[in-house]
């Protein structure tokens, strides 16, 4: 069979299947015009980041120079042990029902459309060569969850950007347990030294540029540590991706 033979029996197969299971919003449920979309509902209500960011934590500044590296007020006074981020969402709205349905409510299917609006978001990160890895959970939060969102993300991520991926680069050394309820002080105090590159992934971080991905970033600890253990291990440069950013006025 000839490629445009193949290519047309592909698109009356799909045709077929939508007649069946016509295309839903990824949020809501209601009727979409194609795969993997959100209603003009869900869109509208799902914070985006677009314009200006903060270069190292992905939050949205004011003004219009997208091409410009400013700071928000965290990172001005927070050292990041990481050179750029970018984040897709801000975390409210439709945006933290989603990144709340993905993490605790098995909603794996949101995986592949949330990776592409992530690397849509970290273009200016992305460089040659560049190493993707997520932030890992201890393994007993693995046990009962099942899945680790971040990885899902960022395998989604390092496919669509050509990018080789590691999914068990970082160990947590203890259970840090969940940083809500916890201080900017205290989600820090919790993460120093709490991620490790394990000795048998050594050779893959040494001398590489490391992305670091995960859901959501609040402070940036976790981040952080993940961030410090690549430096440790030889990386020689970080930047971090994330699906949401909790900024101070979401």
């Amino acid at each position: 069979m000839g490629m445009q033979a193949l290519l047309r029996k592909v698109a009356h197969n799909r045709a077929l299947l939508h007649l069946v299971y016509p295309p839903q919003c990824l949020s809501c449920g209601a009727r979409v015009t194609t795969d993997f979309g959100l209603c003009a509902d869900c869109w509208r209500d799902t914070p985006f980041i677009s314009g200006l960011a903060c270069t190292k934590c992905g939050t949205p500044l004011p003004g219009d120079d997208a091409a410009a590296e400013v700071l928000c007020d965290d990172c001005l006074t927070i050292a990041r042990p990481w050179g750029h981020g970018r984040a897709a969402l801000l975390y409210k709205d439709n945006a933290r029902k989603l990144v709340l349905a993905l993490k605790h409510g098995d909603r794996i299917d949101l995986a592949g459309p949330v990776a592409s609006w992530m690397t849509r978001a970290a273009q200016p990160l992305l460089l040659p060569g560049m190493l993707v890895a997520p932030i890992p959970l201890h393994w007993l939060r693995l046990l009962k969850r099942r899945y680790n969102q971040a990885a899902l993300l960022s395998a989604g991520v390092a496919k669509l950007s050509g990018l080789e991926h590691c999914p068990d680069l970082l160990r947590r050394r203890r259970n840090t347990g969940t940083q809500d309820g916890r201080d900017r002080d205290g989600r820090f105090s919790n993460m120093t030294d709490a991620l490790i590159v394990p000795p048998n992934r050594a050779a893959r971080v040494e001398g590489r540029h490391i992305l670091l991905v995960d859901d959501v970033m609040t402070s940036g600890a976790t981040l952080a540590s993940a961030a410090e253990a690549c430096i440790a291990a030889g990386a020689t440069g970080i930047s971090v991706l994330v699906m949401a950013r909790v900024a101070k006025d979401a």
